[in-house]
């Protein structure tokens, strides 16, 4: 287990601020220390909560050229045929994952691939599992030309907590399944298309593991004996 970069500069200020509200309240506030303790204690449990949210453990990758696994901790909670507006403009299958705060917020590649498609949207912020949420929050969008032939379009979508969505990946940059392309700050989700003749190996309520659950596989183009 290991603290995300993304995280580290925001606990190094919130460790220095609960310490200089602490130690002020003790020294300008002797006369009520059950006050001082309560607040102390607070200070120890928010602490703590943003600590979690930062971790990034250790996972088992799973590489696998016709196989699209999670690419993010959390529920499975759309499962659907659906038209997708921005790249390919015509019906995919959806896989939308939740992740609450207590979740881990790396995003990984479900794919390994060539970025073919990247681009970042300014937007609301309304609650992730909000239908809206798709195509109004502040999201990105990215689509990876996979090893294995079809293109996987992928979003990161900032939920009614999140402020701040990171990315790590641009256009014709090569990625790998598993590796780390993104993180998202405080509540959010992501959602995969594929195309229709894809095998959806989840179901809705499903948890996941970034990296490590498949949630579907590709149809692969049989190769021909002439070839």
């Amino acid at each position: 287990m290991k603290i995300h970069k993304e995280g580290r500069r925001i606990l190094f200020f919130t460790l220095l601020t609960l310490l200089v509200i602490n130690l002020l309240l003790y020294n300008y506030n002797a006369a009520n220390m059950t006050f001082n303790r309560i607040f102390s204690g607070i200070s120890v449990v928010v602490f703590l909560l943003i600590l979690q949210f930062f971790r990034s453990p250790y996972r088992n990758l799973l590489l696998h050229e016709d196989l699209i696994v999670a690419p993010a901790d959390g529920k499975v909670v759309v499962i659907e045929e659906i038209e997708e507006p921005e790249y390919f403009k015509e019906r995919r299958k959806q896989i939308s994952i939740f992740m609450s705060p207590i979740n881990v917020h790396v995003t990984r590649n479900p794919v390994s691939g060539i970025v073919k498609y990247f681009k970042y949207h300014p937007g609301n912020y309304f609650v992730a599992w909000h239908p809206k949420s798709s195509t109004q929050n502040e999201r990105t969008t990215v689509v990876v030309e996979s090893t294995a032939g079809p293109e996987v379009l992928f979003r990161q979508i900032a939920g009614a907590m999140a402020r701040r969505i990171v990315w790590y990946v641009k256009e014709n940059d090569e990625v790998s399944q598993g590796e780390e392309f993104g993180f998202i700050k405080f509540g959010s989700r992501v959602d995969v298309f594929l195309p229709l003749d894809t095998e959806i190996k989840v179901e809705l309520g499903q948890k996941t593991k970034g990296g490590e659950t498949v949630i579907a596989q590709l149809k692969t183009p049989t190769p021909s004996l002439f070839s």
